[in-house]
């Protein structure tokens, strides 16, 4: 994987990150949290997609 690709997932992953957490924090999230004990689906996969993204690209830049 080339140092471009890489840097570009591991932006896409704090893009992902920073809107998985408004998500996390919006008020149907709270309402969602209040009935059944967790977030909103939308804000689960935005961090996990944040998380796995930004993952790979930070390993990309690793490896040589």
């Amino acid at each position: 994987m080339n140092k471009s690709m890489s840097v570009a997932l591991l932006v896409v992953g704090v893009i992902l990150l920073v809107f998985g957490l408004n998500a996390y924090h919006s008020a149907s999230s709270d309402v969602s949290r209040f009935f059944t004990g967790a977030p909103t689906d939308k804000a689960l996969w935005l961090l996990l997609g944040g998380f796995v993204a930004g993952g790979v690209g930070f390993l990309g830049l690793l490896r040589k």
